[in-house]
């Protein structure tokens, strides 16, 4: 048996990762977009490393973009299926691909303009609307902690991640030419006593295990707690200043979380003056999908909705749907928040509207999850004194902001509890992935500590024997 590692190999994005096993089957495990990546990004998305004709089963860990966003392109370029995920993924997914295709169309719609003498082929959308719908036929919904034969050689198990809604561990129970073999994905791992999800549980002892190190050797508690760094930022810039507070936030997840404390905020009395658009039909979608899903939620949330039944709306609340209405808001001279997507700010409405904000000091554009440094979330945390935004240079004038406790993603230390269910001499291999190359140094040091003997960073598209 060999795994090969097409994506987030030393970086965060792109993830798949495929299994071929001596009799040549080949299971994909994610097919997500490289984001963020500068001029590299679209040549890294054009190129699978890889045949997807050859691919015969794909198994989803979560509808994040980056683990779901090229499925579509996939499917175009011969996948046939089948295809596995969570309900609530199923769901999510649904309306993720369907807004990339969208946003892929009117990007290159935009960039035709911007430069006409580049050809079409070279920047062209990856997949369109009727290839996602195709994709979308493809799926079977499977439930957590229910082991499920999904080919005689191959048993799959989902257990929670708690990253987002529908995350999950996928676990593998496969008969490699007789010798059992059991592999676990770890996708993405949330924080343990998550805002709005159940925590992370328990998976089966993995001989091979591939886990996420995004924050491989970062501690979220050492961060201000996301709620009072939340409201500090809303009290300093509309109070004080009577700016804006525009949040770059991923539709899936981290909007959601936001509306929550939002609620409480405006329960508590504290925001009762502010309004808050939410600017992205994608997080208006979502958040309505997260509603229609409360076996993820965690005892917390699942009581507040004995009272309040509804914990993402509020008084003072407003989705923005239209194109129109969210132009308005660039010459909304009042104190405001603006949400709206992508949570690295590289593409979505978000990008207007931190161009309309970034030169005034009155505003904040406020980080509240990972960007990658070439991203434009990224750069702007990097306090620049200029930023270059759809082709325009702007004076960096608005306060840069961040909320690091707000990540979806678990610290080293949630990370070391997900494994702690696993006897660490029975791993014959732990693979790092998802995460820049100097954190998983840091963290693969970490995991040798806790007593894992054979851990290895793939770089993009090695391939590994497996015995």
């Amino acid at each position: 048996m060999k795994i090969a590692f097409h994506g987030a190999a030393r970086t965060v994005t792109g993830s798949k990762h495929l299994i071929t096993l001596k009799s040549g089957l080949k299971i994909l495990l994610d097919c997500g977009m490289f984001q963020g990546l500068g001029e590299e990004t679209y040549p890294l998305n054009k190129q699978f490393g890889f045949d997807p004709k050859d691919v015969d089963i794909l198994i989803l860990s979560h509808a994040h973009v980056d683990h779901c966003g090229l499925i579509p392109k996939l499917v175009k370029e011969g996948f046939s299926g089948p295809a596995y995920c969570t309900p609530a993924t199923y769901d999510l997914t649904e309306v993720l691909l369907l807004d990339s295709a969208h946003i892929q169309e009117y990007e290159n719609r935009h960039n035709d303009r911007e430069d006409p003498d580049t050809p079409k082929s070279a920047t062209g959308p990856l997949y369109d609307e009727a290839d996602v719908r195709k994709t979308l036929t493809l799926f079977h919904k499977i439930e957590y902690d229910k082991p499920t034969q999904i080919h005689q050689q191959v048993e799959l198990t989902y257990t929670d991640a708690g990253h987002i809604l529908g995350s999950a561990a996928v676990s593998l129970k496969i008969n490699d030419s007789g010798n059992e073999v059991h592999l676990t994905f770890s996708g993405d791992v949330g924080q343990y006593n998550n805002l709005l999800l159940r925590s992370p549980q328990v998976f089966p002892q993995a001989d091979f295990i591939l886990i996420e190190s995004t924050y491989g050797n970062s501690l979220h508690k050492d961060a201000a707690p996301a709620d009072t760094e939340l409201l500090r930022y809303i009290q300093e810039t509309c109070m004080q200043r009577k700016g804006k507070l525009v949040i770059p936030s991923f539709s899936v997840g981290r909007t959601q979380e936001l509306l929550y404390n939002l609620n409480k905020m405006s329960l508590d009395g504290k925001i009762d003056s502010i309004p808050v658009y939410l600017d992205s039909p994608l997080s208006i979608e979502a958040t309505d999908i997260t509603r229609n899903h409360p076996e993820c939620f965690n005892k917390e949330v699942l009581k507040l909705m004995q009272r309040d039944d509804d914990p993402f709306a509020f008084p003072g609340l407003k989705y923005i749907k239209t194109v129109d209405e969210s132009k308005a808001l660039n010459f909304e001279g009042k104190p405001c928040i603006i949400l709206s997507a992508s949570g690295m700010a590289d593409a979505g409405r978000v990008k207007h509207h931190i161009a309309h904000s970034i030169s005034d000091p009155r505003n904040t554009i406020l980080m509240v999850g990972y960007c990658d440094p070439h991203s434009l979330g990224g750069r702007l945390l990097e306090k620049p004194s200029e930023v270059t935004i759809y082709g325009e240079k702007y004076q960096v004038k608005a306060d840069i902001g961040s909320i690091r406790s707000l990540s979806a993603h678990g610290d080293y230390l949630d990370l070391s509890q997900f494994l702690a269910c696993q006897n660490p001499k029975a791993v014959k291999r732990l693979f790092l992935v998802h995460g820049e190359y100097n954190v998983q140094q840091d963290f693969r040091n970490w995991l040798i500590k806790k007593g894992f003997l054979d851990i290895e960073i793939p770089e993009l598209h090695q391939e590994v024997g497996l015995g």
